[in-house]
């Protein structure tokens, strides 16, 4: 899996702190009601933590405690990170999304999660863009 597109440097410890500190809104793009899969475990994990989690699933009503939105326009309160867990083709129209909000700051695709070309266009766009790296993980070798 190559990430040629340089997101952030994830060893800089600042730039990741800087994330986890100002990004407290989180939409989980993919977010399973089953408690065995990892963006269960992630969600619960940040929520534990103190962020605001907006669950995107096509289907349920609640999860976690949280309404359940069909996609990321549906969230009218603010939103600092999408976080996604669906394939990498995926993010070619959740960038298109994510650019028609102004509050995102962050595009996180997760651990295994690799789409250059929708990386690229959220740089271009302003945003930082994360791929290929878990918010539990970096969350956990950075914030403790």
């Amino acid at each position: 899996m190559e990430c040629p597109i340089p997101t952030i440097n994830i060893n800089d410890a600042q730039e990741m702190k800087e994330i986890f500190l100002t990004c407290k809104r989180i939409a989980i793009i993919g977010l399973s009601p089953d408690p065995t899969k990892d963006s269960h475990k992630v969600a619960k994990y940040l929520q534990d933590h103190g962020f605001k989690i907006y669950p995107i699933y096509p289907k349920e009503d609640v999860i976690l405690g949280e309404k359940v939105y069909r996609s990321l326009s549906d969230i009218t309160e603010p939103v600092d990170m999408v976080d996604m867990f669906r394939k990498p083709e995926i993010a070619d129209s959740l960038i298109e999304e994510v650019l028609k909000r102004d509050d995102i700051k962050v595009f996180w695709l997760q651990l295994g999660i690799v789409n250059n070309a929708a990386c690229q266009k959220a740089k271009e766009n302003g945003l930082i863009a994360v791929q290929n790296k878990c918010t539990k993980i970096e969350y956990e070798r950075f914030m403790k």
